[in-house]
């Protein structure tokens, strides 16, 4: 059975498209009526869906850029957060399609395996045991991102504070603090986003030294960030 609540999250996360627009009535009924959510919460993601629904679709690509494919500090690519741009990510993120591939997933997307709306797709086809664990260790990263667009008006911010919930976590404040720390990227500043988009060798290739952890254990090293390396932005589709 799919989780809908899930399944909607991630396309709220997704790349804005016409298709989008006209989903999301259906996708705000989802949420309005996910009782895993708090009233204050269910409320706090009705101007995304509005938004969403109702503003022009330039805008709301160009607003997405900017938000999330100009700034480290708001990246949707988790181990972003976790690994910088270290081989560790690499082989992460092969362990990462592995399992995906195992429980007969198999992503039509060319974003990476850690881009959240396609973990997202992945763990509303899963046990919500499984899934609550999941989101659990990626807990500190959601209430981070949350802050950042808090302070930047935002309003995909409850987005991540209604993952946090449904994590059912207990926040690590010093994971959160830490994360908060690192200094925030402005999108507008062309010269100083060319400094911190240059170009750094990815290595997608499984460190030799390694097994193939399921996704639980990859991202149960979630608690300990560290500052990531810059990275070339994907260019959205």
């Amino acid at each position: 059975m799919i989780d809908r609540t899930l399944k909607a999250l991630s396309l709220i996360l997704s790349y804005p498209t016409k298709d989008l627009q006209e989903a999301m009535s259906e996708i705000g009924g989802v949420l309005a009526s996910e009782t895993r959510l708090t009233a204050a919460v269910r409320r706090a993601l009705r101007p995304i869906v509005l938004e969403l629904a109702e503003s022009d679709i330039y805008v709301l690509e160009e607003g997405y850029v900017a938000l999330f494919d100009r700034s480290r500090t708001l990246s949707l690519n988790l181990f972003e957060h976790v690994h910088g741009e270290s081989r560790d990510r690499g082989g992460a993120m092969v362990s990462l399609m592995e399992t995906y591939r195992d429980a007969g997933f198999d992503p039509m997307t060319s974003e990476l395996p850690d881009h959240l709306p396609v973990l997202l797709e992945f763990l509303s086809m899963r046990p919500f045991a499984e899934t609550k664990d999941i989101l659990a260790d990626a807990a500190h990263i959601f209430e981070a991102l949350s802050e950042r667009l808090t302070r930047r008006e935002s309003s995909y911010a409850p987005v991540f504070k209604a993952l946090v919930q449904l994590s059912c976590a207990k926040i690590d404040k010093n994971a959160v603090a830490e994360l908060l720390e690192q200094p925030e990227d402005d999108p507008d500043d062309l010269e100083a986003l060319d400094q911190v988009w240059e170009e750094s060798e990815v290595i997608f290739g499984p460190d030799p030294n390694a097994g193939c952890p399921q996704v639980r254990d990859m991202l149960a090293n979630m608690d300990t960030p560290v500052n990531p390396a810059p990275a070339k932005p994907v260019a959205a589709e």
